[in-house]
C-alpha cells in the first residue's frame, strides 16, 4: 500500500475497480484496512474491503479488495500529506511481510505504491527508499533501478548520488556489473533473447575525444569493453543527448545511465502517467510505480493510477517470463536425464 499518507491507497482503489487486472492475476494488498476504507470517499469508490489472513485466502474478484491488514492506523489521526514515524514504521513494515511472503514463494511478485522518505527517516529507519531496503531484506549485493515503459527503458548505475560525487563514484567495475544485470534482467524478465544496451556517456557529447572530460575514455569504455569480452551485446559511450532518441526508436532494449536525472529526465517526458519502476538483481520480482507519495494532491481524487496498473501489468509479464524459463530449464533438465 506504501504510505498511509499518500495516495497509495487511492490508486489502489482505482486500479482495483479493473476487471482486467483480476483477469491477469489474483491482487493481495498488504497494508491497512481502515485506511483503504476511508480512501473509498476520496475515489467514489464502492469496492469492498475484505481482510485475510493469508494471501491464498482471498476472492480475487472485481468488487472487492482483500487485504491482509498488517497495522491498526486511525484514519481520523492519520493526516494525509504529512510523513510520521508511525506511518514510517507501517509502510516498512508492509514491504518487508510482502517481501518475506516472495522470498518463501507465497507470492509470485510485489508491486510497490509509493513510500516517504522522509517519513521512513521519522521512524528511524537507515534506508532512503525501497529499493535499498528490499536489497538487504533479500541480501541482495548486485541490484539496479530500472525505468521502464513501452518505448523506453533505462537502468541507473548510481541512484540517489549528489551530482558532485557521481564522477567520483563510477568506476569500469560497477558499470560493467550494471550492465551485467540489465543484460540478465532483460533476458529472464523480459523474454529477449540478445538484448541490445546502450551506455550513455557522462560529459558533453560524450567527452568529445577528452576535450570535455576523460570518464568516458578512463572509466565507461572499458566497461563497455569489458561487456563484450564477457558476450554481451554492448555498445558506447554514446552521447547523452542523442542516445535516448534511438532507443526510443527501438535501436537497443535498454540505456545504461550514469546518473539519476540523466536517465529520469528523457524516460519521464516520454512515460510519466505509465512509467514503472523495477529492481533488476533481486530474487524476487518487484515493480513500483516510478512516482512520489503526491501529498499535495493525497485525499482530493485527483491520483492518476496509470502507473500503478502498468506496474501490475509488468509484475505479471516478468513472473510469466521468469516461470516460462523454469519450465524451460525443467524441460532441458529432464530430457539430459533421459539421454
Amino acid at each position: 500500500m506504501g504510505d498511509p499518507a499518500g495516495i497509495g491507497p487511492e490508486i489502489i482503489h482505482l486500479s482495483l475497480c479493473k476487471p482486467s487486472i483480476y483477469e491477469i492475476c489474483r491482487p493481495v494488498v498488504f497494508g491497512d484496512a481502515k485506511i483503504l476504507h476511508a480512501a473509498k470517499e476520496f475515489t467514489n469508490s464502492n469496492l469492498d474491503i475484505s481482510v485475510i489472513e493469508e494471501p491464498d485466502a482471498g476472492l480475487f474478484k472485481c468488487g472487492r479488495i482483500d487485504v491482509i491488514n498488517l497495522s491498526g492506523l486511525d484514519p481520523a489521526k492519520t493526516a494525509l500529506g504529512r510523513p510520521s514515524a508511525e506511518t514510517g514504521r507501517a509502510l516498512i513494515f508492509y514491504i518487508n511481510e510482502a517481501t518475506d511472503m516472495a522470498m518463501q514463494k507465497r507470492i509470485s511478485a510485489i508491486v510497490t505504491c509509493p513510500v516517504n522518505k522522509t517519513a521512513m527517516q521519522l521512524s528511524g529507519s537507515k534506508f532512503h527508499g525501497h529499493t535499498e531496503l528490499l536489497a538487504e531484506r533479500t541480501n541482495s549485493l548486485d541490484y539496479a533501478m530500472m525505468l521502464a515503459g513501452d518505448r523506453l527503458r533505462v537502468v541507473l548505475v548510481t541512484i540517489h548520488t549528489p551530482l558532485k560525487s557521481v564522477p567520483l563514484i563510477l568506476s569500469p567495475g560497477n558499470i560493467l556489473k550494471t550492465i551485467r544485470i540489465t543484460w540478465q534482467s532483460l533476458q529472464q524478465n523480459f523474454g529477449i533473447d540478445n538484448p541490445r544496451i546502450a551506455v550513455a556517456g557522462l560529459n558533453p557529447h560524450a567527452g568529445e575525444g577528452g576535450m570535455f572530460g576523460d570518464e568516458e575514455k578512463n572509466i565507461i569504455l572499458p566497461a563497455v569493453e569489458a561487456a563484450l569480452n564477457e558476450g554481451f551485446n554492448a555498445a558506447g559511450p554514446f552521447p547523452p543527448d542523442t542516445i535516448f532518441y534511438h532507443a526510443a526508436k527501438g535501436d537497443y532494449h535498454a540505456v545504461v545511465c550514469m546518473y539519476h536525472d540523466q536517465g529520469l529526465i528523457p524516460f519521464k517526458l516520454m512515460h510519466f502517467n505509465d512509467g514503472v519502476n523495477t529492481t533488476l538483481g533481486l530474487p524476487i520480482i518487484r515493480t513500483s510505480v516510478d512516482h512520489g507519495t503526491a501529498y499535495d494532491i493525497a485525499g482530493t481524487g485527483k491520483a492518476d493510477p496509470g502507473s500503478l496498473i502498468a506496474a501490475i501489468q509488468m509484475a505479471v509479464r516478468q513472473a510469466e517470463c521468469l516461470s516460462g524459463l523454469s519450465k524451460k530449464q525443467a524441460e532441458k533438465q529432464e530430457k539430459n536425464v533421459i539421454q
